[in-house]
């Protein structure tokens, strides 16, 4: 299985948003954001032409952002799994992986740090960050079965810049 890990787009300023009183959870992404999106996303697909499954954290820069890449894939729209909230447990994402281990190729769309934890959790086991992921950045991983800890072996990593150049 191929494993597709996408940070969210640029959000509105975390303080900024805070004077709003609304849950961080909520903050969206800015308009300059959602248009590096679309062409982030058509470079993730130069590079990953097809995706049989698209999830998401539930938090609404995420959700935002995957539903540009659910756009550009053809998919109606991204699962919400609590699997890849910022603070999730590693183990409750490698169980959600099993529950999809017929795929081929899932993109998750997530957070920073958590995601690049994540990835170098599923990597080489520790739970401290190897890597480093921008925002709108993506790095693929290869598994020979589903995703589990200490297995996946690193394809690429590549920052929105790379991604948006592929794209044009």
């Amino acid at each position: 299985m191929n494993l597709l890990v996408v940070r969210h787009a640029i959000a509105m300023d975390k303080d900024v948003f805070a004077q709003s009183g609304k849950s961080d959870d909520l903050r969206p992404l800015t308009e300059a954001g959602t248009k590096k999106m679309r062409a982030i996303a058509r470079g993730l697909r130069s590079q990953v032409p097809k995706l049989n499954h698209l999830a998401s954290s539930p938090l609404t820069r995420s959700v935002e952002t995957a539903a540009i890449l659910a756009k550009s894939y053809g998919f109606a729209e991204p699962e919400l799994t609590t699997t890849l909230s910022p603070e999730a447990a590693f183990e409750g994402f490698e169980a959600w992986c099993k529950t999809h281990e017929a795929l081929r190729a899932i993109a998750i769309v997530g957070h920073e740090p958590h995601l690049s934890s994540l990835v170098t959790w599923l990597m080489a086991g520790p739970h401290d960050s190897r890597l480093q992921l921008k925002k709108g950045g993506a790095c693929l991983l290869e598994f020979d079965a589903a995703p589990r800890r200490d297995s996946g072996t690193l394809l690429w990593l590549l920052t929105p810049r790379q991604l948006r150049a592929l794209g044009a």
